[in-house]
């Protein structure tokens, strides 16, 4: 069973999850990180608003989740925050967003092919308005959220649509729950699926 976490930058994705590593010890949690993807790039030069580099760039976090995907797909039950939805969304839909037309699909047909293979089992996608994701990102100095006004602004609404269109995914809206509340939540929607596991 793989499970994933969705949302917005700020929503309370990570905290979500480190409350699951904590309270259920059964189900293996993993963590955004991009450091393999950024090791593999670094020192090559390459700018995401040229359209051979994007492409470069996103082989190479295509890549990274496919690898994440697989050792979370090795668990009994595991908790992805983010993964492969997340970078086929943004392979995808970025260009737009920084008003290119570029043909993505094409360019990287092979890659998304493979990363669509990468079956997750139950997507919770963590919803909140605009003006609660800032408040969260103001209270949260601990990380680097440099590209949290680019994302609200052109990609969260279409990412949000592109969800609700995707099969086995459901929504938690959060704006008027607190962060505890929040993680309790993402808890027992966990627990519920892993019992299928059982």
């Amino acid at each position: 069973m793989v499970l994933a976490l969705q949302g917005g930058m700020a929503v309370g994705k990570t905290t979500a999850a480190r409350y699951v590593t904590a309270h259920d010890p059964a189900v293996a949690v993993f963590f955004e990180d991009n450091s393999p993807a950024l090791s593999n790039l670094q020192g090559r030069g390459l700018d995401k608003h040229r359209f051979a580099d994007y492409c470069e760039i996103q082989r190479a976090f295509i890549q990274q989740e496919i690898d994440r995907y697989d050792r979370a797909a090795a668990c009994p039950c595991a908790l992805i925050d983010l993964g492969p939805q997340e970078i086929e969304f943004y392979t995808l839909f970025y260009p737009a967003s920084i008003g290119k037309d570029w043909p993505v699909r094409q360019a990287l047909a092979a890659e998304l092919a493979a990363l669509r293979r990468c079956r997750i089992d139950r997507t919770l996608f963590l919803q909140a308005s605009v003006s609660v994701l800032q408040q969260r990102k103001e209270g949260d100095t601990t990380r680097d959220r440099g590209f949290f006004d680019h994302t609200v602004q052109h990609l969260l609404p279409a990412k949000e649509r592109w969800f609700a269109a995707q099969s086995r995914v459901d929504f938690l809206p959060t704006d008027n729950l607190t962060q505890a509340e929040t993680a309790a939540a993402v808890l027992t929607w966990v627990q519920r699926y892993q019992k299928e596991t059982l």
